[in-house]
């Protein structure tokens, strides 16, 4: 496998694992749409606590962690972009005449990519950093929780 498509599917995985971590934190709330930067930081923090506590982690691997929360949180944050429109309102606009907007919704996918490809070796580097500097029990975990749940932090 080259090293480009390997790095960019752990840098989805990486992000995935967020997501399904923020997710899970958001779902006692019923609240939609995009979160403020002070719920998301709870959010973050919460997730954080949570993989610590399960995976014992020491100081160090903590660190690593926060870095690989503050990589995935940039890509996050590149990825909504300025979020002046509601994600809902530009998809909306795309079927609001009588054809569908093809230019525009191009548009909105390759921006989307771009910010996507632009954080990923950073999300990549963080993801093998954390990954690697946990212990063979600590890994095994990680695999074994994977495999057993169909997300990070699913409740249920």
């Amino acid at each position: 496998m080259k090293a480009w498509t390997r790095k960019t599917l752990l840098g989805i995985f990486a992000a995935s694992v967020l997501a399904g971590g923020l997710s899970a934190c958001s779902s006692a709330s019923h609240h939609h749409g995009p979160k403020s930067a002070e719920r998301m930081g709870e959010m973050r923090e919460k997730m954080v606590s949570r993989v610590t506590a399960k995976l014992d982690l020491d100081g160090a691997q903590q660190l690593k962690l926060q870095a690989l929360a503050d990589a995935l949180q940039a890509q996050r944050s590149a990825f909504l972009g300025a979020q002046t429109a509601d994600p809902r309102a530009q998809f909306q606009a795309l079927v609001a005449g009588e054809k569908f907007d093809s230019a525009a919704a191009q548009t909105l996918i390759d921006d989307k990519m771009r910010a996507v490809q632009s954080h990923s070796p950073a999300v990549v580097a963080a993801m093998a950093a954390f990954y690697d500097s946990l212990r063979p029990a600590q890994q095994q975990q990680v695999r074994d929780f994977m495999q057993r749940r169909p997300g990070w932090f699913h409740r249920g």
